[in-house]
């Protein structure tokens, strides 16, 4: 779900700032309702988009098309889960990349395209490397919000269909201290689940910096003396 939340943040705002930006903002404003709708009511929306035939939308859209009607929020819950969550998360990085890439100083874009360079190359020799801090932070942040989010999987399956088919590791620890299925609350055993969560976003933090060479960004630039 990192690499969604990411990835399409970064597509999405390379893709908005190079086209008409009136028709950008539009887009990325489009794209900013479900993080600012409720999450009760942006949740019952997705089920009933989910929903089976008659009521729900998609189920009527592939009945049209003449394939089959069915309960899509049960047929496949994790990717109804990745959806929810992603919409929502891929927002944030849409705002952070596309203030970056905004940033840049035009004239780097034209020199290239005067150079020759393809857009590819573009992208990949001057944007991404430009924009490592904005893309370590949002990276960062995404994983340690996936990490304790739970809200939307708690409104949309409440960790079903089923058995643990969508429980989350925070949303089983919410359960086994706060709501457990058997009726009874573990609060020893819920904090130290919630306590491995801390671990393992210190851990991912870490890697983090390793990997976007958090040391070299932060050294002091070097001053050649002629």
């Amino acid at each position: 779900l990192i690499f969604f939340n990411v990835g399409m943040a970064l597509v999405i705002s390379l893709l908005t700032t190079s086209i008409n930006k009136t028709a950008g903002s539009i887009f990325r404003a489009l794209w900013l309702l479900p993080r600012i709708t409720p999450a009760v009511i942006y949740v019952i929306m997705l089920q009933y988009m989910l929903a089976d035939a008659p009521s729900g939308i998609l189920s009527q859209v592939v009945t049209a098309l003449g394939g089959p009607a069915k309960n899509w929020l049960y047929s496949y819950p994790m990717v109804a889960v990745v959806i929810a969550n992603g919409l929502i998360g891929t927002s944030f990085g849409m705002i952070i990349f596309t203030s970056a890439i905004e940033s840049i100083p035009p004239e780097y874009m034209m020199a290239a395209r005067v150079d020759g360079a393809s857009a590819w190359q573009i992208i990949w020799r001057i944007t991404i490397p430009l924009i490592r801090w904005p893309l370590l932070f949002v990276t960062a942040y995404q994983t340690l919000s996936l990490l304790t989010s739970f809200e939307q999987i708690l409104l949309l399956t409440g960790g079903g269909p089923g058995f643990y088919t969508t429980e989350v590791w925070a949303l089983y620890a919410y359960h086994t201290a706060l709501s457990n299925y058997w009726g009874n609350t573990e609060f020893g055993f819920g904090s130290a689940l919630a306590a491995i969560l801390v671990v393992l976003g210190i851990i991912a933090s870490v890697v983090y910096l390793r990997v976007f060479r958090f040391n070299e960004m932060v050294a002091e630039p070097k001053i050649e003396v002629l």
